[in-house]
């Protein structure tokens, strides 16, 4: 049986990545077919030919984070494309703040010239510090915390989209709109 976190692990490569190495296609809001997913992930045999929609409801309802999302017979990814076309997201009001952990040397280029996608479509924000210390881990032992004020981020042009419960995207983020968090606030 394929765990969760396999499973979680291979829809995100197909939905976020590389669909066309399952043979699938994302339509401009990233959703593609659920039959066709279980199909490709079927056909790697082992494991895998046992996979179905049950596993996928199991798999999205037991994560740790939203990454995923079901809609009658279509499936998404929710956030963290790498794909060269743009996945539509509908404009929403964030919260008054917003978190993004990062490296204490790219906190120097943030500064200068705020936040930008990089290698994703979106700027990934965290709606707490928590989660934004998770992700900030990720480059760094001891992340700093980036507190973004999304009035002045969205009077300076960013628009902001809903990404999950926990993650909130934009395009980019002017740098008068970001200031690091105080170590002693966290």
């Amino acid at each position: 049986m394929v765990s969760d976190t396999e499973l979680s692990r291979a829809v995100s490569h197909a939905l976020r990545h590389q669909p066309w190495l399952y043979e699938i296609e994302l339509d401009d809001e990233g959703w593609t077919p659920v039959d066709q997913l279980l199909s490709a992930l079927n056909s790697r045999g082992g494991r895998w030919a046992d996979v179905d929609r049950a596993a996928l409801e199991r798999m999205i309802a037991t994560a740790t984070k939203q990454r995923h999302e079901l809609d009658g017979d279509r499936i998404r990814a929710l956030y963290g494309h790498s794909l060269t076309g743009l996945i539509r997201k509908a404009p929403a009001t964030p919260p008054a703040r917003l978190f993004h952990g990062t490296a204490p040397q790219t906190w120097r280029i943030v500064a200068e010239q705020g936040l930008r996608p990089m290698r994703r479509q979106y700027v990934h924000l965290s709606v707490d510090t928590g989660t934004a210390k998770s992700v900030g881990r990720r480059k760094s032992g001891d992340p700093v915390i980036l507190v973004i004020d999304t009035a002045a981020a969205t009077a300076a042009g960013t628009t902001f989209y809903a990404g999950n419960d926990l993650v909130w995207l934009a395009d980019t983020v002017a740098p008068e709109a970001i200031t690091v968090l105080d170590r002693n606030d966290s």
